[in-house]
């Protein structure tokens, strides 16, 4: 891939003063993108990229309410005159079991991750739409989504979290299959990094290279928004350490044409066995 690949692009990065959003949006940059900063707070990351010659601009506001989602896009035309690449990455945690979670962690969860999700997917959807519409072919789009491995496995403190991963997963292979006309490619990620939201699970950082580096995931979300990526849509990847994954899609394991042969199987079959796909920790 060449040094500036995304020379002359435009992106929109969520949740990028802090953690995975702060270095995809860096790592678009030194590409050679123009980016977009959206959330709740700024920070200096729009500093360092204009210090590394970068062009940034930051909005603040909460990515689940729609003048944020507006403004973020509207932006990135007005200011930068286009949109090329959408990474949905703002996030937020309420972990609770099931039974003690209260309607506010649900529904706040669900609604910064999958909302936010689908309210900035469907304003690049649109714009793309007419532009593709306009130009009378496909137009030079992307969307990188984040998904998560709390989803893939089930995670038993996280049914807020997991389902609206569940959901975002979902969002994307809608995106992919109904845009790729339009010259749009979304594929989502499931990434391992050490960020503030994950401290309690990774713990301090070594000393010298750190493997969960959210550097890592940014030089593989910078790789998805350039041109040698135009063939990859609708796929999900496992992403860390300079390690890419490509998750395959569920299959069908079993047929049956009977209860009693449902019994049977299930009566043989190991309890432990689910639809959650834990082989990714072995990665």
């Amino acid at each position: 891939m060449k040094a500036r690949p995304l020379e002359g692009k435009v992106a929109v990065v969520t949740g990028a003063a802090a953690g995975l959003g702060r270095a995809e949006a860096v790592a678009l940059a030194k590409a050679g993108a123009d980016v977009v900063l959206g959330d709740l707070a700024e920070s200096d990351v729009l500093a360092e990229i204009e210090e590394h010659g970068g062009k940034a601009a930051f909005v603040q506001g909460d990515v689940s309410e729609r003048d944020t989602a507006d403004a973020l896009t509207g932006t990135a035309i007005e200011r930068f005159g286009g949109l090329h690449i959408l990474v949905n990455n703002a996030g937020v945690l309420r972990d609770r079991m099931l039974f003690s979670m209260s309607d506010e962690e649900w529904d706040l969860v669900v609604k910064v991750h999958l909302r936010g999700h689908f309210l900035l997917s469907r304003n690049a959807a649109a714009y793309w739409r007419e532009e593709s519409k306009q130009s009378g072919g496909p137009v030079y789009a992307r969307i990188v989504n984040t998904s998560s491995e709390a989803f893939l496995m089930g995670s038993g403190g996280q049914p807020n979290y997991a389902a609206a991963k569940g959901g975002i997963t979902a969002l994307t292979l809608t995106s992919a299959r109904s845009l790729a006309k339009y010259g749009v490619r979304a594929n989502a990620i499931c990434p391992r990094a050490r960020t503030s939201m994950t401290a309690d699970v990774f713990g301090e950082a070594p000393d010298g290279d750190d493997p969960l580096s959210p550097d890592h995931v940014g030089k593989f979300v910078a790789y998805l928004g350039s041109p040698e990526a135009d063939k990859i849509n609708g796929q999900l990847f496992v992403v860390h350490g300079g390690k890419v994954a490509l998750m395959g899609a569920p299959v069908v394991e079993q047929t049956f044409t009977s209860f009693d042969e449902l019994t049977t199987t299930f009566g043989q079959r190991d309890p432990k066995k689910t639809f959650a796909c834990m082989e990714t920790m072995r990665l």
